[in-house]
């Protein structure tokens, strides 16, 4: 693995530990570290988003801090005058691989979170779709894998060259057909 730029240090592209994989296992914790990727947010202000109770948001702001995948930022003076606790993501979360005993459930995970996040972005955010079927052997598929991450990779290591840009979003699934 090659090591990569990323949050003012190295870091390398491995596969998540299991307090990691367990807090990204669940389709709401992925769409609050994207969140808190694009800014700093409060459990408040994650859960009108999010349009969810903030019981529920803080308890999962709670497992994503405890694996090391947000971190609070400093308190800040809300517009009321109250003391505010917004959280961020930490990069390392971009960085990780599904360990290869990845339940079903947790797999599917980030397809939900992308698809609520269509939903709440409209159909005119979608830039590129692309559905495809190809015909691979084991090499190839791992030879395609390898392509596709390189060019993501390279755009993630960059991208706080682009800060003042618009924030997109992406999936890429590449599965085996069922007979």
């Amino acid at each position: 693995m090659e090591d990569r730029v990323g949050e003012g240090h190295r870091v390398r592209r491995r596969e998540a530990t299991v307090r990691e994989a367990k807090a990204l296992a669940h389709p709401l914790r992925l769409r609050i570290v994207r969140l808190c990727w694009q800014q700093e947010l409060t459990n408040k202000q994650l859960a009108d988003r999010l349009e969810r109770d903030p019981g529920t948001v803080l308890y999962h702001v709670r497992q994503l801090v405890d694996a090391g995948l947000l971190k609070q930022a400093p308190v800040r003076t809300g517009e009321s005058g109250a003391l505010e606790k917004p959280y961020r993501a930490k990069a390392r979360s971009w960085w990780l691989d599904d360990p290869p005993d990845t339940e079903a459930d947790a797999a599917f995970a980030p397809i939900e979170a992308v698809q609520d996040e269509l939903h709440e972005a409209g159909r005119a955010s979608v830039r590129t779709f692309l559905r495809f079927a190809l015909h691979l052997s084991p090499e190839d598929a791992a030879e395609l894998d390898r392509r596709i991450l390189e060019l993501v990779d390279e755009y993630v290591t960059t991208d706080d060259q682009r800060l003042d840009q618009p924030a997109h979003g992406g999936l890429i699934v590449l599965h085996q057909l069922a007979e």
